[in-house]
C-alpha cells in the first residue's frame, strides 16, 4: 500500500478505517443496518444534559412567571414525544417500539441551571440510545424556546450518554 500516491494512500486509509463503521458498506456507502438475525432483548439507555440561564430568567422559570406558561411541563411533553420521533429525525436509525420512557428534570437553583435526564427503554433488536438523547436534547431546547424573550444567553451543554444495558455490547456507563 505504500507504493500508492499521498491521496489515494489517504482514500484507502479512510476506507480501511470504515469497515469497523456498520453503517458504511463495502463500498463506502451509507446503509441502514439489517437486524433481523439479532434477537430481542432488553435494553435501556439514561441520557442527560444541562441548560445555564441567567439568574432572572431562573426566578421567572421557578415561578412560573414566563408568558409562554409552564415551561419544564412542556419541556417534559416535548422531550418524550421526541422519542418516539428519533427515527424521522436521524438518517439510519431504526424506528423503535418504545416500552417506557421517563424524563426527569431538576432545577438547580445555585447553578441557574436546569438538568435533564431522559430514561428510555424497550424490548428489542436495537439500542435505545439515540432516543434517550433525542429526548434530553429537544426537551432543553423547548425550554431555551420558552424562555428566549429574556435570556438569549442562554446555553445547552454536557448533553451526552449516561448509562446504556442490553444487546451485544453490553453495559456502559460514562466516567464521571
Amino acid at each position: 500500500m505504500s507504493d500508492l500516491p499521498l491521496p489515494q494512500l489517504l482514500i484507502w486509509e479512510w476506507f480501511t478505517m470504515m469497515q469497523g463503521f456498520t453503517h458504511i458498506d463495502g463500498k463506502g456507502n451509507a446503509r441502514m443496518v439489517d437486524v433481523s438475525a439479532k434477537p430481542d432483548t432488553k435494553r435501556i439507555a439514561i441520557a442527560q444534559g444541562r441548560i445555564y440561564l441567567n439568574a432572572k430568567t431562573m426566578e421567572l422559570l421557578e415561578n412560573q412567571a414566563l408568558p409562554k406558561g409552564d415551561v419544564l411541563s412542556c419541556a417534559r411533553i416535548a422531550g418524550i414525544m421526541a422519542t418516539k420521533q428519533t427515527a424521522n429525525l436521524i438518517p439510519l436509525c431504526h424506528p423503535l417500539f418504545l416500552s417506557h420512557v421517563a424524563l426527569d428534570i431538576v432545577t438547580l437553583k445555585d447553578e441557574c441551571a436546569i438538568e435533564v435526564r431522559c430514561t428510555t427503554e424497550t424490548l428489542g433488536k436495537t439500542g435505545v440510545e439515540m432516543e434517550a438523547l433525542t429526548g434530553v436534547t429537544v426537551a432543553l431546547l423547548t425550554i431555551y424556546d420558552m424562555c428566549k424573550a429574556f435570556d438569549r444567553g442562554m446555553r445547552l451543554e454536557g448533553i451526552g450518554l449516561q448509562m446504556k444495558d442490553g444487546g451485544a455490547s453490553g453495559y456502559y456507563t460514562a466516567r464521571v
